[in-house]
């Protein structure tokens, strides 16, 4: 590729132009009655993909060893290339593509010194440019009229079309992107036994992502559904199954938080994620500031099914629930690149750091909070491993994680009114083949009262098998089976209280790449022992999820 020096707009047609420029033996006979309604120059050219290197300026054209022209009008280019330095070309003297030259790349070619010429004159250096060499274009231009006027003509609509394009966009700094989930749902089972209608619901996702350096990131996403999903609401399956183990992947539709709360209504948009990053120390640190984020929102996550609109169908089936405890949260927090294969992120966040209100019910140090870090490590290539260590404190008696119903998650004990939680988590994701991945992870949740000596200890875990490009390009199956949060052990005041039993959660879905932005995905899970209570039905769901993106 050529680096052409000029006006601006024309440097961008010239650049294309020469992309693959290699200038034939043959050009003297060329035919000059081309036409160029027939022939369009720009069918000619093939940008290649080839990773890039930095160019540098040739000083002579005979430097570039695809190229061995031997008429007068590369002979007449040569001597100007040589003297004016027109043309920069790749370090390892080749086009990166061996072509013949047409007679409108060669004209892009002449176009690039006119220009570099007109810019010495203009500049007062008229006695830098012979008579000799103006002589030389002269007879060019009038060799490659045909060819030039072609070439300028295209330059100068595709200038009117960059104007109009920087006229009609709607920002320099931000893209828009977004994801809409169509669910159609269905269940039965679980501690109230019964069996659903056939639903149908949707979360609308639009995010913009704003950029000021290139190298930060603001980002602003709004979010609105129909489907909450949990037992807060009560037209939800989770509520009519009586389980938070029956929410499905999407989540909590348009709300912000494990509930539908009643001043968020269906249908409409409110702000789910406002987040900004931004690199220091040369890149190896990034930090994150978010007055309205989740703890996976910024810590990896290295489960393949952790997308909602591409991964597991359950809520479960998606992470670690240790990156769901304390729900949503302001989150301020670092990501440290300490080698090639290893890094460390950390973070601070308050559940309602907005609010001024004394008595401890707010702020950035008063209500709910979280203190998060996490170790990820890369053994191998194919090989991704995490250890995550998070304290919390919560002023209700619960760990607000959603998936599994508020009495579940918190101490049984009497007088409980807060409680503080230390939880370690270990996740690994292994890449056995190119197209088959195994993966997993498992949480200790020790959770204690602030108030009073109750403790109970929590555990989670989950394993899969996901199977990738499974029957067509793009498309992949993944089978799940694991354990939703279960109290495993209690002391002090605290007991088991109603949990006799250990649930297990198995779930099978296959997402169907329709195309680059569509992607349909059918699946089943099923929860056996749901909320850890051995009476309580096996919870059955089923859910065809369409995914669009853009």
């Amino acid at each position: 590729m050529f680096k052409v020096k000029g006006s601006v707009v024309r440097n961008l047609s010239c650049l294309s132009f020469l992309a693959t420029l290699s200038v034939s033996p043959n050009l003297a006979h060329a035919e000059k009655t081309q036409s160029i309604t027939n022939d369009d120059p720009y069918k000619a050219i093939q940008l290649k993909t080839e990773p890039q290197t930095t160019a540098q300026n040739v000083t002579s054209v005979s430097q570039l060893s695809d190229v061995k022209p031997t008429d007068w009008a590369f002979t007449a280019l040569q001597s100007l290339v040589e003297r004016y330095g027109c043309i920069a070309g790749y370090p390892d003297r080749t086009f990166r593509g061996k072509q013949a030259t047409s007679r409108y790349e060669f004209a892009a070619g002449l176009n690039a010194c006119l220009d570099k010429i007109n810019e010495i004159i203009s500049a007062g250096l008229a006695d830098k440019v012979s008579k000799e060499d103006l002589a030389t274009l002269q007879k060019l231009q009038e060799e490659f009229a045909a060819e030039l006027a072609t070439l300028r003509g295209r330059v100068d609509a595709l200038d009117a079309k960059t104007a109009k394009l920087e006229a009609q966009q709607f920002s320099t700094t931000t893209k828009l992107n977004g994801e809409i989930i169509f669910s159609t749902t269905a269940g039965s089972g679980g501690p109230n036994n019964k069996s659903s209608n056939v639903t149908f619901g949707y979360r609308a996702r639009l995010v913009l992502n704003t950029s000021f350096t290139g190298k930060d990131l603001l980002r602003t996403r709004l979010e609105a559904g129909n489907n909450f999903g949990s037992t807060g609401d009560p037209s939800s399956l989770a509520a009519l199954l009586g389980t938070n183990t029956a929410r499905i992947g999407p989540g909590s539709g348009n709300t912000i938080g494990t509930s539908a709360p009643a001043n968020s209504p269906a249908n409409t948009f409110n702000l789910s994620v406002l987040d900004y990053k931004f690199p220091i120390f040369d890149g190896k640190v990034n930090v994150y500031i978010a007055p309205v984020s989740f703890p996976d929102e910024f810590f990896t996550v290295l489960s393949p099914t952790a997308s909602n609109g591409q991964g597991s169908i359950s809520r479960f089936g998606r992470f670690d629930p240790l990156m769901r405890i304390a729900g949503t949260t302001s989150l301020v927090g670092f990501d440290w690149a300490i080698a090639d294969k290893v890094r460390l992120q950390a973070g601070y966040g308050a559940s309602a750091p907005a609010n001024a209100s004394p008595g401890g019910q707010g702020g950035l140090f008063g209500g709910s909070t979280i203190a998060l870090v996490q170790l990820l490590f890369k053994p191998t290539d194919n090989l991704d491993a995490s250890v995550t260590y998070s304290n919390t404190y919560h002023q209700s008696n619960s760990l607000g994680t959603g998936l599994v119903n508020t009495a579940t998650e918190s101490i049984s004990a009497t007088g409980v009114t807060s409680i503080r939680a230390n939880s370690i988590g270990g996740n690994l994701a292994w890449k056995v083949t190119p197209k088959l991945t195994f993966h997993t992870w498992g949480t200790v949740i020790f959770a204690d009262s602030v108030n009073n000596s109750a403790s109970t200890t929590f555990t989670s875990w989950i394993t899969g098998l996901t199977l990738n490009d499974l029957f067509s390009e793009g498309s992949s199956g993944s089978i799940l089976f694991g354990q939703p949060i279960n109290r495993t052990s209690a002391s002090g005041l605290a007991t088991l209280g109603s949990v006799n039993a250990t649930p297990y959660h198995l779930e099978l879905f296959y997402r169907y790449r329709v195309s680059k932005n569509i992607s349909i995905t059918p699946g089943v899970f099923w929860v056996f022992n749901p909320e850890g209570v051995n009476t309580n039905s096996t919870v059955t769901v089923g859910v065809i999820r369409t995914t669009f993106t853009f």
